[in-house]
């Protein structure tokens, strides 16, 4: 039996109940998130949907001009399947406008600049349409520290956080999420032509075992790799992103000033 293996009708329900309660909580009744075209957002849709219905459910798409017409298009077709409200702004015009000032920026400073440009647009329609903004990123990009800080990683609520990306795939597939968008290679899409797995060096259905295995259950580097049946330099390499990245996971540092330093 796969041990990532979930229980789709309910961890569903749970998820709906979650976003209503929660998002209650807080004073909203609508709520509001980017609209990639891709899977974890699609999935974010149909259950902001559940929760909330359609007029209550925002995906905004946010294209930059290498953004793949596939994903656009893959964006609206969530938007019409469910009915929801969807809106797209292009992100291309201050882009470009403030890389004039560095034509030397590198793919991934501008790929972060995008994503923390994208997060600034939907906070401030966030206070537009009163809505509260909903997180899309997995618990296998939590963990691999696979997002930009401020960026895809800053969200009032998250309903798909604790789910890896092989259950993300699972759920998708229960909820009848599009076939095009469920088989289609992930992407984070800040830069054209390149997939989740050749970034990392390796798959979300390996790294999702090893993060289970060695953070959830506290087994050994051998007995996993004994289970999974994977080398050691695709182990260590899952394992060090995790221990690189484990400041995206913290929230910011404050200093606290001793009481004989402060008074």
């Amino acid at each position: 039996m796969d041990i990532l293996k979930i229980n789709c009708e309910k961890v569903c329900a749970y998820l709906v109940s979650f976003l209503k309660e929660e998002v209650s909580k807080i004073g909203f009744n609508s709520v509001i998130f980017g609209l990639s075209g891709g899977l974890d957002s699609s999935l974010v849709a149909f259950l902001c949907k559940m929760a909330f219905g359609r007029n209550n459910t925002y995906g905004i798409i946010l294209p930059y001009k290498d953004t793949p017409k596939e994903s656009v298009d893959h964006a609206y077709l969530i938007g019409r399947t469910l009915g929801i409200r969807h809106l797209r702004f292009n992100i291309t015009p201050q882009i470009d406008y403030y890389y004039k000032n560095f034509p030397q920026a590198t793919k991934l400073r501008k790929g972060n600049k995008m994503a923390r440009e994208r997060m600034s647009i939907l906070y401030d329609l966030s206070s537009h349409f009163k809505s509260l903004v909903v997180g899309t990123s997995n618990k296998s990009e939590i963990y691999l520290g696979y997002g930009t800080l401020h960026g895809d990683t800053a969200y009032d609520i998250n309903p798909v956080a604790d789910l890896y990306k092989t259950q993300i795939y699972q759920l998708s597939e229960y909820l009848k999420i599009p076939e095009e968008i469920r088989i289609k290679k992930p992407s984070a899409e800040l830069w054209e032509g390149q997939t989740d797995e050749e970034e990392l060096g390796f798959s979300y259905e390996v790294a999702d075992k090893v993060l289970f295995y060695y953070f959830e259950k506290n087994m050994k580097q051998q007995d996993i790799m004994k289970e999974i049946k994977i080398d050691e330099r695709t182990f260590l390499k899952i394992i060090e992103r995790v221990k690189k990245y484990e400041f995206k996971r913290k929230p910011p540092l404050m200093a606290k000033i001793p009481d004989e330093i402060k008074y």
